[in-house]
Order: structure tokens, then C-alpha cells, then sequence
């Protein structure tokens, strides 16, 4: 191993100079020294090259000197084939002029054409939507939407009813004039069939016709029994309004004379209600009482035999059923049936006729037959004498 020379003193206070590491960069190390060969080695490298391989002739660094600035082409104007010929543009055809500017999408096999040409779309096969409705319309206070043509009619031709708008479609106008001939007392205002949807429920079936009206005043209980010898229907806690309306409309049909009802746990005179009644509520009176015992307690004054509708009554109604008197009929609901105060007013618990293994049935549906049992064997309305009439007229 070879030791290195002795360091040479320098002048008092330098530094000695710094040997060459071997870790130093290589641009350190080949700083000072030529890059590359010189021009001259380069020039006869390459004709030594060419005359030991002829045939790396077609290289076009060995053939083509360099260009330069002057030697560049001209991209100044188009090219054209001949001196004669002008530059024609670019496309598949002869006859095509222009191309739309844009991504060419038949390049990509995308059938779809260009954005600047794309077509309008074609018309939609479904017709329009129709326009959403306006706002919902406020009732009026004290006022009520009867709806549907037979509840519309018989309120019109109702003259206790106080009527204060009347809507029709077109075509609702024309029938409702068959059901009640012209002049009206309110008059009516020709609408589109989307205008009840703004103040009736969706669930509305209005058949065309609404009637803004004031609710019916209520009769007084002696009142009602005195105008007509039919029977009274009497219910106790009976909320829903359908099965209020239908038990109206079974009271129409049977000739009842009333259908009393309590101020509270009753529903009141609705849109619905007068639906379900079809016209009912017009002809038969409701007649309101606070406590509906006491009502029974009256009507047995007046002359009634009172009859209470229960599943453990010991006779059917039509067995207990008296032919010479007055009777009411009085019916709970469906869940809890009569009271305890009710069953013990009344004059006897009957039952409806039912095959084993059915416990109740619906309460318009139980009034509809009790109805039908009282009424079968009562005597019809006496009709006037026509012949009489005439001879004396």
C-alpha cells in the first residue's frame, strides 16, 4: 500500500488545500474536460462509418443534410398538386364545401351526428301535463262544500237550505237542470273540473257539482215527531260520517220520521256526510240533544216504545215490535254497542235475526234492517181521493 506524500507547509494561518474524495459528483470531476469529440473526429467518424457499411445509405441522417431556417417550408398557404391547380377543401366528397366545426363523432363509428347539426328533438307522443292547481281555497266560516249531483239537487230544491256559491262543469250543468228545472237560487258559475281539486279533497267524488252552503238548523226533537207518524232513530257515540249519512238515507227510505244525535261524540253536518247521505239530509230532520237519555225518556212520554238494537237481546225486533204504538230505535257503535245508561232507559233489548258465528253487523247496515222490520207491517200513508177532489173542485 502505497503512502501518500508528505503535506507541504503552508503560510501561517491558511488552510490546507482539499484533496479530491472519491465520492465527489462526476461534474465535479470532469469539470475542465471537452465534451464530446471535436467536429473533425466526428466528420471522419461518420465517412468511416459509411465506407465499412454502404448500405446504411437509406438512413436519412446519412443522405439528407441538415435544414435550416431558410431551407423550411413555407405553411403560409395551402399546397396544390399543379401550378394550375387551387386548394380545394378537405371532406369525403367532392361536392362538400364545409364541414361543421366540432368533435367528429364519425371517426369514433358514433352514429349520433355533430352538435351544431343535431336535429331538434321530435315531439313527445304523450300529451301535455296538465298545469298543477292554485292554492287551496279557505271555506268560509259557518259554511260548508256539499258535492256530488244528487246532494247538490236536493239542497237547490231544499228550501231551508241558505245557498251561497254554486260551481258546475259544463256538462254537470246540463244534468243537474233535469234533476231541478230552472231558475236556480244561486247562480252557477261554469268551471273546469281541476277547480274543485283547490277546495274539496282529493278523495272528493264530486261528479262535476259543488254547493257552498250554510249547515241546516237543527229541529227541535218535538217538533220533528209531530210532522211525521214515522218511526225515530236515535244514536248513541255513532262518529263516522259515512255510516251517519247511509243511515240517513235508509231513514228516507222507511219513512223516519227524525234522527237525533248528540251535541258531542256526533260528527257534524260535512261535505262527506251529505255525500254519504245522497240527498237524504235534505228530507229527513236532525234533530240535536245534549244528553241522549233524557231524549229517550221523552219520546216514551210522547207516546214511543223504545227499542234497543243488542246481540243478547232475548227477542228479535220484529216479535217485540208493537202495532199500535209509535217506535224508536236506538243504536250504539259498532265497537262499544249501547251504554250502560241507554240499555237501562230503554223499554226492551231486541236483537236482529243473524246465522250463528256472526256477532254484529255494521250499524248502517243494522239500522237499514231494523228499519225495514218496523216498517213492513205498518200500514202506507192514506192517498187522497183524486175523483173526490175533482167532483168538488
Amino acid at each position: 500500500m502505497r503512502k501518500p506524500p508528505p503535506r507541504r507547509p503552508g503560510p501561517p494561518g491558511s488552510r490546507p488545500p482539499k484533496s479530491a474524495s472519491p465520492s465527489a459528483s462526476p461534474s465535479a470531476r470532469n469539470e475542465g474536460k471537452p465534451r464530446g469529440k471535436p467536429p473533425a473526429a466526428r466528420e471522419q467518424a461518420r465517412a468511416t462509418h459509411r465506407a465499412a457499411n454502404p448500405d446504411s445509405a437509406h438512413h436519412p441522417r446519412s443522405q439528407a443534410p441538415r435544414r435550416s431556417d431558410q431551407d423550411a417550408p413555407d405553411t403560409s398557404r395551402p399546397k396544390a398538386r399543379d401550378a394550375g391547380e387551387t386548394a380545394r377543401p378537405k371532406g369525403r366528397d367532392a361536392g362538400e364545401t364545409s364541414r361543421p366545426k366540432g368533435r367528429d363523432r364519425r371517426g369514433m363509428n358514433d352514429p349520433r351526428p355533430n352538435r351544431s347539426a343535431e336535429a331538434p328533438p321530435p315531439p313527445s307522443r304523450f300529451a301535455p301535463r296538465p298545469a298543477a292547481p292554485a292554492e287551496r281555497e279557505a271555506t268560509p266560516p259557518g259554511s260548508i262544500w256539499i258535492h256530488g249531483q244528487h246532494a247538490v239537487a236536493a239542497a237547490l230544491a231544499n228550501p231551508r237550505r241558505r245557498a251561497r256559491r254554486l260551481l258546475l262543469t259544463a256538462e254537470a250543468e246540463a244534468e243537474l237542470a233535469k234533476r231541478v228545472p230552472k231558475p236556480w237560487r244561486c247562480q252557477a258559475e261554469i268551471v273546469d273540473r281541476i277547480r274543485f281539486q283547490t277546495f274539496l279533497p282529493e278523495d272528493a267524488v264530486h261528479q262535476g257539482a259543488a254547493l257552498l252552503a250554510e249547515p241546516l238548523t237543527p229541529l227541535a226533537l218535538e217538533q220533528a215527531i209531530a210532522k211525521s207518524d214515522g218511526p225515530v232513530l236515535l244514536l248513541d257515540q255513532v262518529t263516522d260520517p259515512r255510516n251517519v249519512g247511509a243511515i240517513l238515507r235508509s231513514a228516507a227510505a222507511f219513512g223516519a220520521a227524525c234522527v237525533v244525535m248528540q251535541d258531542r261524540n256526533a260528527p257534524p253536518e260535512t261535505g262527506a256526510l251529505a255525500r254519504a247521505a245522497s240527498g237524504a239530509l235534505e228530507v229527513v230532520p236532525i234533530a240535536r240533544e245534549v244528553n241522549l237519555s233524557r231524549a229517550i225518556v221523552a219520546l216514551q212520554r210522547a207516546g214511543f216504545w223504545v227499542l234497543g238494537l243488542a246481540g243478547e237481546g232475548p227477542r228479535t225486533i220484529a216479535e217485540a215490535t208493537p202495532r199500535d204504538r209509535r217506535v224508536a230505535l236506538v243504536l250504539g257503535a259498532e265497537d262499544a254497542g249501547l251504554r250502560r245508561l241507554q240499555r237501562e232507559t230503554c223499554d226492551e233489548l231486541v236483537r236482529l235475526p243473524m246465522a250463528p258465528g256472526i256477532e254484529s253487523l255494521n250499524v248502517a247496515a243494522a239500522a237499514a234492517v231494523a228499519l225495514y222490520e218496523v216498517a213492513r207491517d205498518r200500514p202506507a200513508p192514506e192517498q187522497p181521493d183524486t175523483e173526490e177532489e175533482e167532483i168538488s173542485a
